[in-house]
């Protein structure tokens, strides 16, 4: 699906933590060097939120995911399989529903039931927290536990997407915990933390370190108990000195996905074994049209033509992205992806007509009067790198943009208020084109960067969204695509997948899609072993 408030370009912003955490110290085992029974994965962003309902940064997915289950997981083509949800559907139109497992527990002994995962949707869509779940349900009206493995979701209006996204993207909280707390928006979950995947958090370092503890029985694991003991997050001031402490042998392996550049030296280091982690996003440049003259298709058209996709993509991505043809249909969604759409080649000439066309006049030096001022986050290395090149390039077509750095906090902060001309970022998954769609180009869609508000492409996308027919839904969500495409509404510049490093030493990892899961999903932690 998508970022929202991190996750989808994924937050490193800073939180004060209560005084509970304060006291918290990490053990002797923590601090002392790896085992085979203990994991210790490289982060560069503490917790912002331990409560997995509230947007969070990478981190506090990574960490969260490892103790609220997911009805649903996800394949490498983004398609959705099992996890507490064992089967999924529809029975009407408007009526959903989800089996789930009657062999799990929470972490204090008390059983996972239907009851939990209906409290858990209710809760969300009645006290809107502001993270990924809550942007899912605008179509849930409620849910219910009509026996203690089934759970029924009433919709206010036929939604295809609502089952297969909330289930991949909602965690599923305790009931008997966070029904305690009042408001799931408002609920710290700070300490006593009450997990039903295969650790449990129970030390916290600020700044240092987080600490994990296996929990048993967990029958998605091999015979039901995880094989690592304990997992410990160690928090590194950036990217850079974490492959310093992967190489020193100071951690196993690194969470947040490799720079480019760093991919090929890592696959020769002794010791050291990179995995490619499919990638389910897109990098992108939306250019907001609430502000003048970006309103003008032939603008946008002219922004499009100055930019070297070719040469981003081989200099920064160092040839690990492709194209897209411009379009948010990726070609790793087969199913969905349309090849005729082709990618805005890199002309400068072309641009400069088109703002001819719109009524511009180069000045004796061939500047146009146009000047854009474009945010990106100045913790994404690799869009930091493309920043200046998209500048450059502008510039040969007499356009002037302006980048802005901005520190993690700042950026999502500008974004959601729409104060940028250009928003240059990424998308870590975007797994299903009708729910995609419906939050990056419907008027309200929470992610509509561009501020889209087209009515001949609401249409295609609210019909795409509601219809289960997937041949129709196919139709449907190439006629929006290429609509995104011509009018510019969305600049999709590329897909890229990923490579995370962790030490040969460890096997039995198991990749899933995207740096939010790839090799730190539960599955992954609840397999891998250490042969040394």
């Amino acid at each position: 699906m998508r970022r929202r408030t991190g996750l989808m370009a994924g937050t490193a912003a800073v939180t004060v933590l209560t005084g509970a955490l304060g006291a918290c110290a990490p053990s002797k085992k923590a601090a002392e060097s790896g085992s085979g029974d203990q994991l210790r994965i490289a982060t560069t962003t503490d917790v912002v939120n331990f409560n997995p309902l509230i947007g969070s940064s990478r981190t506090d997915y990574w960490l969260t995911n490892l103790m609220y289950p997911h009805l649903l997981t996800i394949g490498n083509d983004g398609s959705k399989q099992p996890s507490l949800a064992t089967k999924w559907g529809y029975t009407s139109p408007k009526t959903g529903f989800y089996e789930i497992r009657g062999d799990m527990k929470w972490s204090d002994g008390t059983p996972l039931t239907a009851s939990d995962v209906a409290y858990t949707l209710n809760a969300v869509k009645k006290d809107k927290p502001s993270g990924t779940l809550y942007g899912q349900l605008a179509n849930f009206s409620s849910a219910k536990a009509v026996s203690p493995t089934r759970v029924e979701l009433k919709l206010s209006k036929p939604d295809a997407t609502v089952i297969p996204e909330v289930g991949f993207w909602g965690n599923v909280v305790p009931e008997h915990v966070f029904g305690k707390a009042g408001s799931v928006a408002k609920f710290a979950n700070n300490a006593n933390w009450v997990s039903a995947g295969p650790y449990r958090l129970t030390r916290v370092a600020k700044g240092q370190s987080y600490t994990m503890e296996r929990v048993t029985p967990y029958p998605l694991a091999p015979g039901g108990r995880p094989t690592v003991s304990e997992v410990v997050y160690k928090v590194y001031p950036d990217v850079n000195t974490e492959i310093l402490a992967l190489k020193n042998g100071d951690v196993d392996a690194i969470a947040n996905a490799l720079p480019p550049a760093q991919v090929q030296p890592l696959k020769q280091a002794d010791g050291i074994t990179v995995e490619e982690v499919p990638g389910l996003g897109y990098a992108h440049l939306a250019y907001n049209m609430d502000k003048k003259p970006l309103d003008n298709v032939k603008v946008r058209q002219a922004l499009a033509h100055a930019v070297d996709y070719e040469a981003i993509r081989k200099v920064v991505l160092q040839g690990q992205a492709v194209s897209t043809g411009s379009s948010p249909l990726m070609p790793v969604l087969k199913q969905f992806h349309d090849p005729s759409l082709q990618e805005y080649t890199f002309d400068p000439a072309m641009a400069r007509k088109l703002l001819r066309d719109a009524g511009y006049t180069a000045d004796g030096s061939g500047r146009f009067p146009l000047s854009f001022r474009m945010i990106y986050s100045l913790q994404d290395p690799v869009t930091a790198q493309w920043a200046t090149l998209v500048r450059d390039d502008a510039a040969k077509a007499g356009i002037t943009i302006k980048p802005q750095g901005l520190e993690r906090n700042t950026y999502l902060a500008k974004t959601d208020a729409g104060d940028f001309d250009i928003y240059a970022g990424n998308f870590a998954i975007m797994d299903d084109p009708a729910t995609n769609m419906t939050l990056t180009y419907l008027p309200k869609g929470i992610i509509n960067y561009s501020h889209v508000d087209a009515p001949d492409l609401s249409a295609l996308v609210t019909k795409a969204q509601a219809t289960t027919d997937v041949n129709e839904q196919k139709k449907l969500v190439q006629a929006a695509a290429k609509l995104v495409h011509d009018q510019v509404y969305d600049n999709v510049m590329y897909t890229q997948n990923l490579y995370v490093a962790h030490r040969s030493n460890w096997t039995g990892f198991v990749v899933k899609p995207s740096e939010l899961l790839s090799i730190v999903d539960p599955q992954s932690l609840s397999n891998v072993k250490s042969n040394s």
